[in-house]
C-alpha cells in the first residue's frame, strides 16, 4: 500500500533507502526540455501549464521539510503517472506518455490528503508516436498478466475471508499472506484507480484526518490487526471479510480497463521498489503478522515482470542499463531466497526475526536495484 506517514524512528531508518531509490542520482535525459515541478510543504510549482501530448519528462524537486509524492491525474483522479517517497532536499525524474486532455498535477507533502493541485492542459500537437511492435506486445502481455493476478487473487482472498467468517483465527492467519500476493505484484495498477487501495490495503496510520479507525478502517490490515494483535474475530471482522471480497471483486472487474503504457509499466516497477523501501524493509507494512518478506518478494516479482517485458526494447536503447538490471534482479532473488524457509512456496522468515544488520543488507539491495530501475522509463521512451 502507499505509505502515508513515517514515524520519527522509521523516517530516519528509511531515509537512506529512499534517497538512493528516488533521489539525487536521477537526472533527466532531456535536460532543459523537462518540465520542472518544485514541491514544498505549501506549494506545487509547475514550470509549464500547457504542452504537447507525447512523451514527457518531469523533473521533480522537493524543497519542503516533509516526504512528498507527485501525481499527474485524470479529471476523475485516476493516476496517469506518479512518484512517491521523494525525500526532503531530493530530486526525482519521471518519464510518462500523456495523451491530449485536461489533467492535474498534485503534490502531497507528508503524503496525505488530496494534495496541492495545479491544472495541466495537454494539447493535440505532438501526439504520441506509434509504438514499436515490441512495446505493443509488452503492454498486451502485461495487461494479460495483471488480469491473471487479479483472477488468481480472488479465490485466495475468498478462502481467507471464509476462515475469518468461520471464526477460525489460526486458519485465517495461514491464508492471509498468500491472499495478498497478486495484489502486491500489481499494486501500481490497483492504485491507479484511486479509490480501491484505501479500502483494501490501508494501514491504520494511513487513514485521513477525521477518519475513525473503528468505523472507517477496512481491508486486509484491519483484519491483520484483529488476527495477530487482538487475537479474536467478532461480528465486525466477519462483515469486513465480506467487504474485502466486494472491493477485490470490483478491482478484478476494473483491472482490464486500466490505462497502461510502456512508461507506466516502467514507472510502476520503480514504484514497487519504493513500496519495498518505505514499508517492507522498515517492517511497517505487516506490523502485526510480520509477513513483510512475502510482500517484499511479490513487489520485486511485479517489478521484474514489467522489466522483462520491456527489456527487448530497452536493451536496444541502453544495453548497459539492462545488463545492470539483470545483475541486480538476480542478486535480489538470491538474497531473498536466504530467508525462504520453504523453497516450494511463499513461506519466509518472520520479519521480527530479521536483525538490524540483515535489514540493512536488504535495504542496500533495494537501493542497488532501485537506482538503475529509475532509468528504465527513459530507456523505454527513447
Amino acid at each position: 500500500m502507499r505509505p502515508v506517514r513515517l514515524s520519527v524512528v522509521t523516517a530516519a531508518a528509511a531515509a537512506a533507502a529512499l534517497t538512493a531509490v528516488t533521489g539525487c542520482a536521477e537526472k533527466s535525459d532531456k535536460g532543459s526540455d523537462a518540465i520542472t515541478v518544485k514541491a514544498t510543504d505549501t506549494a506545487c510549482e509547475v514550470s509549464v501549464k500547457e504542452f504537447p501530448a507525447g512523451k514527457v519528462v518531469f523533473d521533480v524537486e522537493n524543497k519542503g521539510s516533509k516526504v512528498t509524492e507527485v501525481y499527474v491525474l485524470f479529471p476523475d483522479d485516476r493516476i496517469v503517472t506518479e512518484r512517491e517517497n521523494i525525500g526532503p532536499g531530493t530530486k526525482a525524474t519521471v518519464t510518462a506518455e500523456i495523451k491530449a486532455g485536461d489533467y492535474t498535477v498534485a503534490c502531497k507533502p507528508g503524503m496525505k490528503g488530496d494534495g496541492i493541485r495545479q491544472p495541466l492542459k495537454i494539447t493535440g500537437k505532438g501526439a504520441t508516436a506509434a509504438r514499436s511492435p515490441e512495446l505493443d506486445t509488452a503492454v498486451a502481455e502485461y495487461r494479460k498478466w495483471v488480469q491473471e493476478q487479479a483472477d488468481e487473487t480472488l479465490p485466495k482472498a475468498k478462502a481467507f475471508a471464509e476462515a475469518v467468517k468461520a471464526g477460525d483465527v489460526e486458519k485465517a492467519k495461514t491464508l492471509y499472506a498468500d491472499s495478498r500476493l497478486g495484489w502486491e505484484r500489481t499494486e501500481p495498477v490497483a492504485e491507479s484507480f484511486g479509490d480501491i487501495d484505501p479500502k483494501v490495503d490501508v494501514r491504520e496510520d494511513g487513514l485521513e484526518a477525521g477518519q475513525d479507525p473503528a468505523k472507517d478502517w477496512t481491508g486486509w490490515h484491519k483484519l491483520e490487526k484483529s488476527l495477530w494483535a487482538d487475537k479474536k474475530i467478532g461480528d465486525n471482522e466477519k462483515k469486513l471479510a465480506d467487504q474485502l471480497i466486494t472491493d477485490l471483486t470490483d478491482w478484478q472487474k476494473r483491472v482490464g480497463k486500466a490505462e497502461i503504457t510502456p512508461t507506466s509499466m516502467a514507472n510502476g516497477a520503480k514504484e514497487l521498489l519504493d513500496e519495498v523501501a518505505s514499508g517492507k524493509v522498515t517492517g511497517e507494512e505487516e506490523r502485526y503478522s510480520h509477513t513483510d518478506l512475502v510482500d517484499f518478494k511479490a513487489n520485486v516479482e511485479g517489478a521484474q515482470k514489467a522489466y522483462e517485458l520491456l527489456k527487448p526494447h530497452a536493451s536496444k536503447n541502453d544495453a548497459k542499463l539492462t545488463a545492470e538490471l539483470d545483475k541486480q534482479f538476480a542478486a535480489m532473488e538470491t538474497l531473498l531466497d536466504t530467508y525462504r524457509t520453504d523453497k516450494a512456496s511463499y513461506v519466509f522468515t518472520s520479519y521480527d526475526k530479521v536483525g538490524k544488520d540483515q535489514r540493512k543488507e536488504l535495504s542496500d539491495a533495494v537501493s542497488a536495484l532501485g537506482e538503475p530501475l529509475s532509468h528504465l522509463a527513459a530507456a523505454v521512451a527513447k
